[in-house]
């Protein structure tokens, strides 16, 4: 029986537990939520989860939601490859890792990449350049980490990779809109700022099953307007 995955384009949230799904080569089919028309607070969602909110994975009658408890129960239920270590310090390390990032830097995040979206940058210029102020010094954190290693902690991807990716590619997106031409020298070009974070990138963009999961939504280089 195939496991069902309910997301919303563009979700972060929603893309970590993606990866994991194409990562673990699990078959899965996969339901787009409309939350622009609410459809996440509808009498079949709330069913599913109580806080109508996605991501949400339902294998057979289990239901689980909230991105990194999907991931805990997929490594534990379909363990190979592993995603949380093959060892129960490798384990502590990256769920470690993931508790620090959900800390110190995705508040920042989802601040900048909503203030982005929402064309709302002009009244919080400031605001908004410290949120990027306080990622770009995390995100030294993570390439120093990189600069060790293929993949952010232990020597094949984890679920600190995929939780922490699908935020980091988001921002890189919204640097590229026209309304962040002011902010992204701050951060772009990857390739010159954080050398290791974007090699991480192309590998993490080379896992089988990546461009299944990528959304529609995400701009590149040729979209930034100069």
């Amino acid at each position: 029986m195939a496991i069902d995955f309910y997301h919303s384009s563009g979700s972060a949230w929603c893309w970590r537990v993606q990866l994991a799904l194409e990562y673990k080569r699990l078959a899965y089919v996969a339901h787009l939520v409309d939350l622009a028309t609410q459809e996440h607070k509808s009498p079949h969602m709330l069913k599913l989860t109580p806080r109508g909110r996605v991501p949400v994975l339902r294998d057979g009658e289990y239901v689980v939601f909230e991105s990194v408890a999907i991931l805990y129960y997929l490594d534990r239920k379909y363990p190979d490859p592993p995603i949380f270590g093959t060892t129960a310090e490798e384990g502590g390390v990256i769920l470690r890792v993931i508790e620090e990032f959900q800390e110190y830097i995705e508040p920042h995040l989802v601040e900048i990449v909503n203030a982005v979206d929402s064309f709302s940058l002009a009244g919080r210029r400031d605001q908004i350049t410290e949120h990027l102020m306080r990622v770009a010094s995390e995100a030294r954190t993570i390439e120093g980490r990189l600069s060790k290693s293929e993949w952010v902690v232990g020597e094949r991807p984890s679920a600190a990779d995929f939780v922490i990716y699908p935020w980091i590619a988001l921002l890189r997106s919204a640097m590229y809109a026209p309304q962040s031409a002011e902010l992204r020298t701050r951060f772009l070009p990857v390739e010159v700022q954080y050398p290791a974070l974007a090699r991480w990138f192309a590998r993490i963009e080379a896992l089988p099953g990546f461009a299944r999961t990528r959304p529609a939504t995400l701009r590149s280089q040729s979209e930034s307007g100069g």
